[in-house]
C-alpha cells in the first residue's frame, strides 16, 4: 500500500507524536509499504530550526526508506496561542497544496496534536483524492486540552474550534487514537464504537533496550554519590513542574545533598522555571536543555528515578505519557504524579509509586522510599521493563495498525465495486 501521513512533528525531532511516526513508519517501510510524510521543518519546541535544515518552501528527504516531505511553516516557540495558530493553520494551507503533486495514496493518516495537521489529511482526501480513506489519529483531546491549560480563553473562537473538530470526527473514515480513555471520551462526543481503533503509544525495543549508561553524564553532573531523579520531555504548561522545584526546596532547606534533580527538555515553561530556580537559589536542580533524540536512552540508563507529571486536571486523566514506555523499558522505576488510565499502568505493571499530581510532600515521600531502598528499585524497573515488552513493543503496534489500514482500504474496495 501507499500510505500517506500529515504530522506536524517527525524526526529528528523528539517529541511523543515525532517519535511515534518514525518508528512507525519505519517498520511499515520493512515491511513492503511504501510511506510519505509531510511535516515542518524540524524546530519543535524552541522554534530553532535544527542544524543542517533551512525553513524552505519544500524540501524531500529519504529517512529510512521514509519519503519526507518538509514545508515552509511560520516557525515559532511552542509557547503563546496567537503565533502558534498562524503556525498551524499555515502548515495546514502548505502541506495542502503540496499534497496536490504527490501520487495519489491508497490512504491518508492525519494526526493531532496538532489539530490543524488531521484537517489537513482530512482536506487532501476529499480535495484531491476523492474517495481516498482518511484515518484521523487522535493523541491530543484539541482544543479540550488548551482550555484545560487555560492556553486559550476566546469563546467564539474556542466555538469556531469545537465545530471543526465535531466535523473532523464525522467526515474521518476512521479514528485512531491511542488510549481506552480518549476512546470514551470520543464515545461521550457522539463518535461511534465501530469507528474507533485504539493504538497505544509503545517503546521501540531495539532502541531502547540493554544501553549503557552515559559516563560523560554521570562524571559532569558528578552523580557517582548521589541519587539522580529526572523528568525528561517537553516541560509545557501541562507537566506542572513547579512540584519539582518545591520538592528541591525542602530537600536544601534540610540540608540533603544526596538527591539531585533534573529537568531535561525544553518548551514553553523552561525559563520561567529555571529563572524561578536561581531566584531561589536552588542548588540541586539542573536543567539540561533539549538533548538529541539519540541520546535518551544512554541519558535513561544513567539516571536512577524518573519522574512523570501532568497537572491535576480532570482531563489529564485520560493520558498515557508515552514517556513512561521507554522509562519503563531502561528497568527505571517512575514516580508517577498522573492520574487515571497513566496510574492504572503503573500499577498492573508495578513499576513505580503513584502520586497525587501537585502534592509534593507525596512526591518526597515516594522519593524517599526509593532512595531508602534500591532493591525496590531494581524490582519495579525489572517488572516495567517485563509489562511494556509485553504489551506495548512498537513493532507489534505497527503490525496491528496496517491490519486496520488494511481492512479499512479492503472496506472502500468494496464499496466501489
Amino acid at each position: 500500500m501507499r500510505i500517506l501521513i500529515f504530522t506536524h512533528n517527525y524526526y529528528p525531532e523528539g517529541n511523543a507524536l515525532a517519535s511515534r511516526f518514525t518508528a512507525m513508519c519505519r517498520y511499515w517501510v520493512v515491511s513492503g509499504h511504501e510511506v510519505q510524510v509531510i511535516t515542518n521543518t524540524p524546530n519543535f519546541p524552541t522554534g530553532h530550526i535544527f542544524d543542517g535544515y533551512k525553513n524552505k518552501f519544500v524540501q524531500h528527504e529519504m529517512l529510512d526508506g521514509v519519503h519526507v516531505t518538509r514545508v515552509w511553516t511560520y516557525i515559532t516557540p511552542n509557547k503563546g496561542t496567537l503565533k502558534r495558530m498562524i503556525n498551524f493553520i499555515v502548515f495546514m494551507f502548505m502541506s495542502v497544496w503540496i499534497a496536490l503533486f504527490q501520487k495519489r495514496p491508497d490512504i491518508i493518516i492525519g494526526s493531532s496534536p496538532q489539530f490543524f495537521a488531521a484537517w489537513a489529511g482530512l482536506i487532501s482526501s476529499r480535495l484531491h483524492w476523492r474517495r481516498v480513506p482518511f484515518i484521523a489519529e487522535i493523541r491530543d483531546l484539541w482544543p479540550d486540552s488548551i482550555v484545560a491549560v487555560g492556553a486559550m480563553k476566546n469563546k467564539k473562537l474556542l466555538a469556531i474550534i469545537y465545530r471543526l473538530e465535531k466535523l473532523l470526527y464525522q467526515w474521518s473514515t476512521h479514528i485512531v487514537t491511542v488510549g481506552y480513555g480518549y476512546a470514551e471520551d470520543l464515545k461521550d462526543k457522539g463518535v461511534a464504537e465501530e469507528k474507533i481503533s485504539i493504538i497505544p503509544n509503545g517503546v521501540d525495543s531495539e532502541l531502547f533496550l540493554n544501553q549503557l549508561p552515559d559516563e560523560n553524564f554521570r562524571t559532569k553532573y558528578n552523580l557517582e554519590h548521589k541519587i539522580s531523579c529526572a523528568y525528561i520531555g517537553t516541560i509545557g504548561m501541562a507537566a506542572g513542574l513547579e512540584i519539582v522545584l518545591d520538592a528541591a526546596e525542602q530537600l536544601q532547606k534540610s540540608n540533603r545533598n544526596d538527591i539531585i534533580f533534573f529537568l531535561i527538555g525544553d518548551g514553553a515553561e523552561r525559563e520561567i522555571l529555571q529563572k524561578n530556580a536561581e531566584n531561589r537559589q536552588l542548588n540541586n536542580i539542573i536543567f539540561t536543555g533539549m538533548l538529541p533524540k539519540n541520546n535518551v536512552p544512554e541519558i535513561l540508563a544513567a539516571i536512577d528515578i524518573c519522574f512523570v507529571h501532568l497537572k491535576k486536571k480532570p482531563l489529564f486523566t485520560r493520558v498515557l505519557p508515552s514517556k513512561i514506555f521507554e522509562m519503563a523499558a531502561m528497568k527505571k522505576p517512575i514516580i508517577l504524579g498522573v492520574e487515571g488510565f497513566a496510574a492504572q499502568l503503573i500499577r498492573e505493571a508495578d513499576a513505580g509509586i503513584c502520586i497525587e499530581p501537585e502534592n509534593t510532600n507525596n512526591f518526597l515521600e515516594a522519593l524517599e522510599l526509593l532512595v531508602q531502598q534500591p532493591e525496590l528499585r531494581k524490582n519495579y524497573g525489572e517488572h516495567g521493563q517485563q509489562h511494556v515488552l509485553k504489551y506495548y513493543n512498537r513493532k507489534h503496534l505497527a503490525e496491528k495498525y496496517i491490519q486496520i489500514i488494511e481492512s479499512i482500504k479492503n472496506h472502500q474496495s468494496l464499496l466501489k465495486t
